[in-house]
């Protein structure tokens, strides 16, 4: 970010399964940070819609996102005309703990396949243009393109790949890098929750009436993932990540999985796979309508979940098992639980809340285990942030769970993460200190020591014994990484005399302090290129690394010229 404050920040909250933006200016969040500006889906009554997107036949251009892509494609399916065109649901998942590459493809609804970046490009292009199109009465004339800062926001537990894949995209999708700072989520909701008062805050207690030297826990449930930090109050508004993010794939996405599984027991796999096939319109309504009931589903309200499902799915039943749904069912361990009345499948609660037992349980176990860790001593309460963190379910079992703790929900604590991202692009400083979730290194050689090296390692540059595949550390798992510092520099030479760069592999460990880039455990994640001018063997330059932000940045000085470079580690590699 430049040193000058933007006079307007831009938020993109890119969920799994719902997206939004908002904004606000300069001099809005200096009276009052919580006053920020969000989309309005027209008709819907909603600040997010799905993170659908329709792309046309050439595979290269938009036709519709969010409700108007569902809309459209239902549209195409009635014309019999969508067989050719690209339709993609909660996508975002496709980055989560997979290698990554620039060029990966992805799978649409139809399993045809395309380039996962134009996807996501298009998505942040819409929500991008979309922000201009709303807002141009509040900002035109105004507001000049380059005075917004952009602000992407990625689960905290993402690796480097998958932010720099977001960055790329947001790069294809015509914002300046310079001008984009990524935010993780549940920093961002943190930000935003730390400035709520009481009334607002949904509960007697809020993060503002914490004080300094009092912990957290933000529990940033939403669609795909759940993250799990730990911060802690400072001074002021700030704050300092006092345990590393951390947690899994237990969102609300979840719960609808295993809906689904249920479904393919009641109805039969083939029934389900060809409903998707066949009517795809009345699948995603199917499923948008469970969607709905399962935000009311309480662990302490007997009451049955009733469900329409689709006429096409009856009859595709009837074709396949020559039976009808109702009769099904009682041959199934469900006779008892589950029943038909006309087009309505009723579910009794105990079956309904057995749906959340995947999501819910894992999110507590790993709570439970957070919480266990002596750096958490002392964390006095849980915020509970994201979209799926509003169901009934999951608050239940947290409070349950850690009734010692106070629970702080905030009021429509699915945009806390949105709203949090701008303030964090105003003040990205807010958040001091982060954990490093890794050990990072860079793989290179060492003057061989007979005492301590491995002899199958020993190799001969210009006549002179060295030890291959060294890993030297630039930062430890657990280390403390204060924003803007540098953790560690280190000095590398050339090693032959027409080299013009110093090309590095970048490791990481969950070892404190590995030996060598070939100890189980280490992998290679990156490159990085130091440019070195001149010639000669000794050319020296110091490399800095700094990992107190979102991303990595590196600065590289050439000692014999000074020249400083700028870098950044290449993770798509």
């Amino acid at each position: 970010m430049s040193l000058s404050k933007p006079l307007l920040v831009a938020a993109i909250d890119f969920g799994t399964a719902y997206s939004s933006w908002a904004y606000s200016f300069l001099h809005e969040y200096e009276n009052d940070p919580t006053q920020i500006s969000e989309k309005q889906w027209q008709g819907y009554e909603s600040a997010k819609g799905p993170t659908t997107v329709l792309i046309k036949p050439d595979g290269r251009t938009l036709e519709a996102f969010g409700f108007e892509a569902e809309t459209r494609y239902t549209e195409l399916i009635d014309n019999e005309e969508h067989d050719s065109y690209y339709f993609f649901k909660r996508f975002k998942m496709k980055l989560w703990n997979k290698k990554i590459e620039r060029d990966m493809l992805i799978e649409d609804e139809n399993s045809r396949h395309l380039s996962a970046k134009t996807v996501f490009a298009l998505a942040i292009k819409w929500l991008k243009d979309d922000l201009w199109r709303v807002s141009n009465d509040r900002i035109s004339g105004k507001i000049r393109e380059n005075d917004i800062h952009w602000v992407l926001t990625v689960p905290a537990i993402w690796d480097n790949a998958a932010k720099q894949f977001m960055r790329e995209a947001a790069k294809q999708a015509d914002i300046e890098e310079t001008r984009l700072t990524v935010a993780l989520e549940p920093e961002a909701a943190s930000l935003f929750c730390r400035h709520l008062p009481v009334e607002r805050s949904g509960n007697e207690t809020s993060l503002g009436k914490l004080k300094s030297g009092q912990k957290y826990l933000v529990l940033d449930a939403g669609g795909g993932t759940v993250d799990i930090t730990v911060h802690e109050v400072l001074h002021s508004m700030d704050v300092k990540e006092v345990y590393k993010a951390s947690g899994g794939a237990w969102g609300g996405t979840k719960v609808d999985e295993a809906f689904k599984d249920f479904m393919n027991e009641i109805a039969g796999f083939d029934a389900i796979a060809d409903l998707k096939r066949k009517h795809l319109d009345d699948y995603i309504d199917m499923f948008h309508r469970f969607e709905n009931k399962k935000r009311v589903i309480s662990p302490d309200k007997d009451s049955k979940t009733v469900l329409s499902l689709p006429e096409s799915l009856r009859s595709l039943i009837e074709t396949r098992q020559g039976r009808a749904l109702k009769d099904l069912i009682k041959d199934t361990s469900y006779s008892t639980s589950v029943s038909m009345t006309n087009e309505k499948v009723k579910i009794d609660a105990s079956v309904a809340r057995r749906f959340f037992d995947t999501s819910v349980s894992s999110t507590v176990e790993h709570l439970t285990e957070v919480l266990r860790m002596p750096v958490n001593r002392g964390v006095e309460a849980i915020l509970m942030v994201g979209g799926f963190s509003e169901s009934p379910m999951l608050q239940h079992a947290v409070s349950k769970g850690f009734e010692a703790l106070k629970r702080i929900v905030p009021q429509h604590a699915s945009l806390a993460v949105l709203k949090g991202a701008v303030i964090f692009g105003h003040n990205p400083n807010a958040i001091t200190e982060r954990i490093s979730k890794l050990t990072y290194g860079v793989n290179t050689t060492y003057p061989f020591d007979e005492a301590k090296h491995d002899p199958a390692k020993k190799i001969f540059y210009n006549g002179e014994a060295r030890c291959d595949d060294i890993f030297s550390k630039h930062v430890e798992i657990g280390q403390k990484l204060k924003i803007g510092d540098a953790q560690s520099t280190n000095r590398y030479h050339t090693l032959t005399t027409e080299q013009t760069s110093a090309d590095f592999s970048i490791f990481t460990t969950y070892q404190k302090d590995p030996m060598y880039t070939t100890d189980p455990g280490c992998t290679r994640v990156g490159n990085l290129s130091v440019p070195i001018s001149g010639s000669g063997l000794d050319r020296w330059a110091s490399v800095r690394f700094i990992f107190g932000g979102t991303e990595i940045d590196v600065e590289a000085t050439e000692e014999s010229t000074g020249k400083v470079h700028h870098l950044k580690i290449d993770f798509l590699v």
